[in-house]
């Protein structure tokens, strides 16, 4: 069954909803972009100097419910009925790259004056890249750093979080015996897959083997992570619940019932919110440390990029709208509007970025990020990896069995990926013998 054949008969048809701003003279070229959430929102504020800037171009944009985006997305594209630009989560890259849906942008940036690869992060910029070819490019980023307490840290006798696993462990096992029994060192989610997964990237992991076609779960890089993981509940230093079972996070975090918590930069505006005025001067961001002395702690790479779709008969302004959004000016505005932190270096010379020491810790973890495996099914595997996780720490499955069944999920999730390759393996060396 062909790729449009199976999206096809899992998706239903949604109907395309709105459209904005105003109707285009006679004449103009008009793209349609599709933008995700507050963001389909926000940029129409940027859009009015764009049109200014490229007369004769029109941007109609369609604003879409992140829940609902993939879905509509998948469903333009079987319908032949893609926009000309959109937004699209990074981790989403490799499944529409794999469509062949997105037009690469190797050769546009090589003409371009104003994107350039260097002016990136460059792990942010690497989730765009798909078998060496570019198909999207950085709009905003995300990453996860800890959040802290920092009055409590300092009560335990540390000015700031260590750099190396060791040095955490110690402090998280202080802010213990500070807080006391019924509070805890840190809030590691169970039904969430990240803090796993991250830390299985900082001890070089590549999660996934054999070409991205097996499980790598049970493999000694790993297997450290877990066990560095799991200890943390073990030794009584996180509590083994998910974040559904606490009523509020905010409060909770307020009243110390726990220290630290991993989490990325939409929450500085939430801690600032909900955390009372007399507490705003003890919480702190910091990077993530890492396994070993002088071995940076990685994150993840996110965020969310701009592409062209193939289909798009508007390319050439297409491409101009995505440069007018990767200016540094530009994305500055849109930070101010929004609070997403931008993809372009030089952005985070402003004032506003460098001067603010709990942001500034984004920047620094951004330099140290990793994207997540390139496989269409990753968001199923995360979530197996949570499963898998939780199975550990609540139902005391020794990690060996827990590990050994991750991969056996992930390896039946990547079949027919491996039957794909093999496929594609054997058509190549029929048509090198010259095989009719």
């Amino acid at each position: 069954m062909s790729p449009r054949a199976r999206i096809l008969s899992a998706t239903l048809v949604l109907a395309v909803t709105g459209g904005c701003g105003r109707a285009p003279e006679k004449g103009t070229t008009t793209l349609r972009f599709w933008a995700m959430g507050r963001e389909g929102e926000v940029v129409q504020e940027l859009l009015p100097e764009f049109e200014r800037q490229n007369p004769g171009i029109h941007v109609e944009v369609q604003q879409i419910p992140w829940t609902a985006a993939h879905e509509k997305l998948l469903t333009a594209f079987v319908g032949r009925g893609t926009p000309d630009v959109a937004q699209l989560g990074n981790t989403w890259i490799s499944e529409f790259a794999a469509l062949e849906a997105l037009e690469p942008l190797g050769p546009w940036v090589e003409r371009s004056a104003v994107v350039d690869s260097a002016a990136y992060f460059s792990g942010i910029w690497d989730t765009n890249k798909i078998d060496g070819a570019l198909y999207g490019v950085p709009w905003y980023v995300d990453t996860r750093v800890l959040f802290y307490r920092r009055d409590i840290l300092a009560q335990a006798g540390y000015d700031s979080i260590p750099s190396t696993w060791a040095g955490w462990r110690a402090a998280m096992e202080a802010t213990k015996r500070t807080v006391g029994e019924d509070r805890f060192a840190i809030f590691l989610p169970l039904n969430e897959w990240l803090p796993a997964v991250v830390l299985g990237m900082q001890t070089g992991s590549p999660l996934l083997g054999a070409n991205a076609t097996r499980g790598a779960f049970s493999e000694p890089a790993f297997r450290r992570a877990f066990d560095f993981y799991t200890g943390l509940f073990a030794s009584g230093l996180a509590p083994p619940v998910s974040n559904t079972e606490i009523a509020n996070l905010y409060q909770e975090f307020g009243r110390g019932y726990f220290s630290m918590y991993i989490t990325g930069p939409w929450n500085l505006g939430e801690f600032s919110r909900r955390l009372p005025p007399e507490l705003q001067g003890s919480w702190a961001t910091s990077p993530l440390p890492g396994p070993d002395p002088g071995v940076p702690g990685v994150s993840l790479a996110g965020g969310s990029s701009l592409v062209l779709f193939r289909e798009s008969r508007h390319h050439e302004p297409g491409w101009r709208l995505l440069e007018f959004l990767s200016r540094p000016d530009v994305q500055l505005r849109f930070y101010r509007l929004t609070g997403n932190l931008p993809a372009h270096v030089e952005a985070w010379q402003d004032t506003a970025l460098a001067a603010d020491p709990r942001i500034r810790a984004f920047g620094e973890q951004l330099r140290h990020v990793v994207p997540a495996p390139k496989v269409p099914e990753w968001e199923l595997i995360a979530t197996r990896v949570q499963e898998r996780a939780e199975l550990a720490v609540r139902g005391g499955v020794p990690p060996d069995s827990v590990l050994a069944r991750l991969d056996r999920d992930v390896d039946r999730i990547l079949e027919k990926r491996r039957w794909l390759i093999e496929r594609e393996r054997q058509r190549v060396e029929t048509a090198d013998r010259g095989t009719p």
